[in-house]
């Protein structure tokens, strides 16, 4: 299964784990981990609506977390813990299916 070893998907949230599960297609930004309901509007207001839409922005900045959550809290309205939480799912991500 994708997301490495049955430990590593172990210490996932059920939410995480899920996203991980399979490709992203078409999923709502919502769908990716530490996206809050409010975060989620925020997002969509400045065109981020969908999960592969995010990730582009994380792709942008070369993967590199610390400026994406950044971004996220001062241009998107997230507090810390959304940012670190989102960033590490889409890192996830790309870690197995880049």
């Amino acid at each position: 299964e994708p997301g490495g070893t049955k430990e590593d998907m172990d210490h996932m949230s059920p939410r995480l784990r899920a996203f991980l599960s399979e490709p992203i297609g078409e999923k709502d930004v919502a769908w990716v981990d530490g996206i809050s309901h409010e975060l989620a509007i925020n997002l969509v207001t400045k065109g981020f609506n969908k999960a592969y839409v995010l990730l582009g922005q994380f792709l942008l900045m070369h993967k590199r977390e610390a400026e994406f959550q950044k971004w996220l809290i001062c241009c998107c309205g997230a507090t810390e813990f959304e940012a670190r939480e989102c960033s590490s799912c889409l890192k996830e991500w790309c870690s197995c299916f880049l």
